[in-house]
């Protein structure tokens, strides 16, 4: 029996290793990009965490996503316990997928159109959508294909001039952008459950932002607390709100994520993005000593030794998606 971590992105990997090594828990890695798997057989008995990102092709790993999609669904119907499985998986590589969900729970978020198609068909939709909008790929991380456009003309010209990439998944979103009342989102961390904390992240350079110590800007901008922080604790997110989330992530299955919201002018709380494979500040862990790593580890440990006890119960496999 052993925990199989599923991953295509080696500069997260370090931080996991440390906290599955100091519990002593034995595990494999699996680097799922390109490969293969016998669908006739059965998968090897333990616990799989899968850490698929929705940013894999930035990395040059194009067939990550969908080969996922098709392990999980194997690891599923053997009955296997997939922490983060496969109806997790497709909220964190759709937000529309997303967004959806996060209404049906009574959860404000943007205003949302889906795109798919060049040039004409972007610039068609935008004529349904009130100004300022934002731009972003369905299936992206790391903020990748955010544009803010305040005005129709910059959007047309923006399309005109090739400046609007296609998407990884053809699916491009056009939404309503919130003009927060500081230029910082937050992020909050849960772990089977538990809210473990949350941070603020200062968007005044951007949207690329990823707390990871990998993904650090070339700046350096990471200390805590400091004038150039981009990172810090935040304390006071309303109890109200985490158990919203808390609702939320029981109810879609999702065992580790990151729930990002921002607040307005007038203190109206939006929720845009689930991240499952959530990376954690270095700096705002060693500053506060945290780690959720090591609660992650901890669910491992309990879900492994569920397992060999025969305990552990997966999950339903989600509902086939309706048209």
């Amino acid at each position: 029996m052993k925990v199989y971590v599923m991953y295509e992105n080696e500069d997260w990997m370090p931080p996991l290793r440390t906290a599955l090594d100091g519990a002593s828990i034995p595990y494999e890695e699996w680097f799922v990009d390109e490969g293969h798997f016998d669908v006739m057989s059965a998968p090897p008995e333990g616990v799989f965490l899968n850490r698929m990102s929705a940013s894999s092709h930035t990395r040059g790993h194009a067939a990550a996503v969908e080969h996922t999609r098709q392990v999980l669904a194997w690891l599923e119907r053997h009955g296997r316990r997939v922490v983060n499985g496969s109806r997790a998986f497709e909220l964190e590589i759709s937000k529309v997928q997303q967004h959806a969900a996060l209404e049906q729970a009574g959860l404000r978020t943007p205003a949302t159109r889906a795109v798919a198609g060049g040039p004409e068909a972007l610039l068609e939709a935008a004529e349904d959508v009130p100004t300022p909008f934002v731009t972003k790929h369905n299936r992206g991380g790391k903020g990748l294909g955010v544009q803010l456009f305040r005005t129709h003309e910059a959007f047309a010209e923006a399309v005109r001039n090739g400046d609007i990439p296609t998407p990884p998944a053809h699916i491009t979103l056009l939404q309503q952008y919130i003009e927060p009342a500081e230029p910082v989102i937050t992020r909050c961390e849960f772990v089977d459950g538990d809210f473990l904390y949350a941070i603020t992240s200062d968007t005044s350079d951007g949207f690329e932002l990823c707390p990871a110590d990998a993904c650090r800007t070339d700046e350096g901008r990471c200390a805590v607390d400091g004038d150039d922080s981009l990172f810090a604790l935040r304390e006071d997110v309303p109890p109200s709100l985490i158990d919203s989330y808390k609702a939320f992530l029981e109810r879609e299955q999702i065992d580790i994520a990151g729930i990002e919201f921002i607040e307005d002018a007038e203190g109206q709380i939006w929720t845009y993005d689930i991240n499952g494979t959530t990376n954690y500040s270095p700096e705002v862990e060693d500053r506060h000593d945290l780690s959720g790593m090591a609660a992650v580890a901890d669910l491992l440990k309990r879900e492994l030794e569920a397992a060999a006890t025969g305990e552990s119960i997966p999950p339903d496999p989600p509902p086939p998606p309706t048209f």
